[in-house]
């Protein structure tokens, strides 16, 4: 029997193969050409979870602080929107903290409803500090002329990704006057909704302008321009910050920064002490102010804290960018990771294949999260290790089906030589086939077909054929129910083997009722139309019992299960000895001696070749005559 039992063989079976790198390049082609919005978007959502949990540095510059007109402000002074003489009271009391730079996240535009001295005193207020105010991007005409901070550059530079409008809309000329700098209110919300992102320049006409956090930080750097750098960074002071491809600055997540109350820093003059030399920015988390906003940190973010975070990013030198050439690192992070998932899915086993490419993943992961603090960089987290698991999974799978469709092929093929409840044994427990040379006892029967070579003579080979298929259909069948293997098909003769691979305590007993159901079974075949039309002779049974040895011989390319002994020759010999003795079954004195004498006639004696002195052959008592003497 042949069996592909060979680990070097099955090794070779499960070499990945063009249908797996073929699945791999399907993945990754899908994923580098979807769209980008859905891509961007699980990156993004990965980042989401990333970032918060990065240790920071904390900068050198100075540190930002929020002046908060919260719901307990607007119910001690009143409803929104304020009068421009209270919001004077609230600038008034952070300029007497000595802030570095005081920004208020609110837009002044139009003049004050209350009081006609309201815009001159916010004025005073403002002058008394150095001064930030916000506008916003008109896109139906040209808005008005503010005062624009001068951006050099020491050679031309394209900006293609430049947030444009047409104009802008900022406070009224009185307050303009009175500020030192103007940055803008927007912030970029990405296609799933949230806000991760604020401009650091804008177009507003032909003209570049900065938004509130890049302003903020020049005056706390106390310079008088922003600088361009081809290299793609916008030097402010000592700082600089890379534009990226966007001109974005990514929010990171981090923790608010101090906050006080509007109430307590009007009401209480120590709590303005906190303000000294830091930037602070003037904002509401009211939601009746309107200034809250969607962002991945939680969806009533206010505004000012946004503005905050960026400036801190900035003045901080943390600020985070993805480079041009990130699409080409995760695409080949992505390639690597499949193919070593492909391979892993393929060469090893699952447990072992499923821990190295998990821990791959989190490789690639874990230095996406060590670039963020390390480089600045923003590298995808997540999408390089869902095409890798994707690629496992879909290989695993494959290799799933592909193992059980050779299984399947391996019962079929093994129910033709053994019962299928042996073969449901192996498979249950393959441990338990031993397939290497051993020495145990088995019953060897051997079959044959009377006048075999004269019916082939005088036979058509298609109607030869479909009688043996219909001939060896039944045998096997017998003699697999009664426990045997098949060892071979020589011919007309099957070569069978009992005890073997698996132990049967009544083996020689077995091998008997096989051979008395295989004269029964065989003489239906004779009776059938065809084996009546080609004369079908009888079928002739030899079988002795005795030690052999039984294991895989034929080397690495061809192996086949038999088994090697006396016993084997000895049943070869006893079937053709049924032609003299005229018996139909010829059992050796090894088998009769493991079976019950009753049930047997003694035929006569011979002398088998290879041995040295005469044995006695037995024959099932319900096929003798008198027996012999």
């Amino acid at each position: 029997m042949q069996l592909p039992s060979s680990m070097a063989t099955l090794r070779r079976h499960l070499q990945p193969g063009l249908a797996g790198l073929v699945l791999l390049a399907v993945l990754l082609a899908a994923w580098a050409l979807s769209p980008g919005h859905g891509r961007d978007a699980l990156r993004e959502r990965a980042l989401d979870l990333l970032l918060p949990l990065v240790p920071w540095e904390t900068g050198g510059g100075p540190g930002v602080v929020i002046v908060d007109i919260d719901r307990a402000a607007l119910a001690r002074f009143g409803p929104w929107p304020w009068p421009r003489g209270r919001m004077a009271e609230l600038v008034a009391a952070a300029a007497a903290g000595h802030p570095a730079v005081l920004a208020v996240d609110i837009l002044f535009a139009g003049p004050d409803r209350f009081a006609p001295d309201g815009d001159a005193a916010l004025a005073r207020a403002l002058s008394a500090v150095p001064s930030v105010l916000g506008f916003v991007l008109e896109t139906a005409n040209s808005g008005q002329r503010l005062p624009a901070t001068p951006i050099l550059s020491r050679a031309p530079v394209s900006l293609p990704s430049l947030w444009r409008a047409n104009g802008i809309i900022g406070p009224i000329p009185v307050l303009a006057n009175a500020a030192q700098g103007f940055g803008a209110l927007v912030a970029a919300a990405d296609p799933d909704g949230p806000i991760r992102r604020v401009p650091l320049l804008v177009m507003a006409g032909d003209v570049v302008r900065p938004g509130l956090a890049v302003e903020a930080a020049r005056l706390g750097q106390e310079a008088s321009t922003l600088l361009i750098d081809p290299g793609g960074t916008l030097v402010i002071g000592d700082l600089t910050v890379p534009l990226g491809s966007d001109t974005m600055l990514r929010l990171r997540g981090s923790a608010a920064p101090p906050t006080i109350p509007a109430a307590r820093l009007i009401e209480d003059p120590e709590a303005r002490a906190a303000l000294a030399g830091q930037i602070v920015l003037i904002g509401s988390s009211a939601p009746e102010v309107g200034g809250l906003r969607v962002t991945a940190a939680s969806p009533a973010t206010p505004s000012v804290r946004i503005q905050a975070e960026a400036i801190e990013a900035i003045t901080s030198g943390q600020v985070l960018s993805r480079p041009a050439w990130a699409d080409a690192v995760e695409l080949a992070g992505a390639a690597l990771l499949g193919l070593l998932c492909l391979l892993t899915a393929a060469r090893l086993r699952p447990a072992a294949a499923a821990s190295l490419a998990v821990l791959a993943c989190l490789a690639w992961t874990a230095a996406a999260a060590a670039a963020v603090p390390g480089f600045s960089v923003l590298l995808d987290p997540a999408g390089p290790p869902i095409v890798a698991i994707v690629t496992f999974a879909l290989a695993t799978l494959v290799r799933f089906v592909r193992d059980e469709w050779r299984a399947r092929l391996l019962r079929l093929s093994f129910e033709q030589h053994l019962a299928p409840e042996v073969v449901r044994r192996i498979a249950a427990d393959p441990a338990a086939l031993r397939l290497r040379g051993e020495m145990r006892e088995i019953t060897a029967l051997f079959t044959d077909i009377e006048g075999f070579t004269a019916m082939t003579e005088r036979s058509k080979p298609t109607d030869l054929v479909a009688l043996l298929d219909a001939y060896f259909d039944v045998a096997t069948r017998i003699v697999t129910d009664h426990g045997g293997m098949i060892d071979k098909i020589v011919g007309d003769a099957i070569h069978a083997i009992f005890n073997a691979p698996f132990e049967l305590a009544d083996h020689p007993q077995r091998a008997v009722a096989a051979a008395l159901a295989l004269l029964k079974a065989t003489e239906d075949v004779r009776r059938s139309p065809l084996g009546q039309r080609l004369q079908l002779g009888r079928t002739r049974v030899g079988m002795e019992t005795g030690p052999a040895i039984v294991g895989d011989v034929g080397g690495s390319r061809k192996l086949d299960y038999t088994a090697h002994g006396n016993a084997i020759n000895a049943a070869a010999r006893l079937e053709a000895a049924n032609k003299d003795l005229g018996s139909a079954v010829c059992i050796g004195p090894g088998t009769a001696a493991r079976l019950d004498p009753a049930t047997l006639r003694r035929i006569g004696t011979l002398t088998l070749r290879g041995q040295s002195g005469e044995i006695s052959v037995y024959t099932p008592v319900s096929l003798a005559g008198p027996a012999s003497t």
